[in-house]
């Protein structure tokens, strides 16, 4: 797929707040490629699979929640579940309830602009 030649320069300047800001805000880490793609409109589907940045601490988090749901799913299927057991996954199936609402409540607060 040919791209049109991009031969217009825009200067903008900001502060080092703003641009801090604008960092912060960028889905991907060429500044301009992002405003590009926000402010135009343009097809932010990624070309070439790549997957998506997203925070380490945030996927580490992820992924233990991941793990607790395997542990769950394991012994579910164990079939050796009793009425104490059960009250326990329920506790524990809450706890991964909050914690994924946590996360998705973070996740949204670093990303105001983002689509569902």
């Amino acid at each position: 797929m040919s791209h049109p030649e991009r031969s217009k320069v825009i200067k903008v300047r900001v502060s080092d707040a703003e641009h801090r800001r604008l960092q912060s805000l960028a889905t991907r880490p060429e500044l301009a490629r992002w405003m590009r793609e926000h402010c135009l409109g343009a097809d932010t589907r990624r070309r070439r699979g790549d997957p998506p940045p997203a925070d380490p601490a945030w996927l580490r988090q992820l992924a233990g929640i991941g793990n607790n749901l395997n542990q769950i799913a394991r012994r579910l299927n164990a079939g050796d579940w009793g009425p104490a057991d059960r009250l326990q996954v329920i506790a524990a199936l809450s706890s991964v309830e909050r914690s994924l609402d946590a996360l998705r409540a973070r996740e949204s607060r670093s990303q105001p602009e983002a689509a569902e």
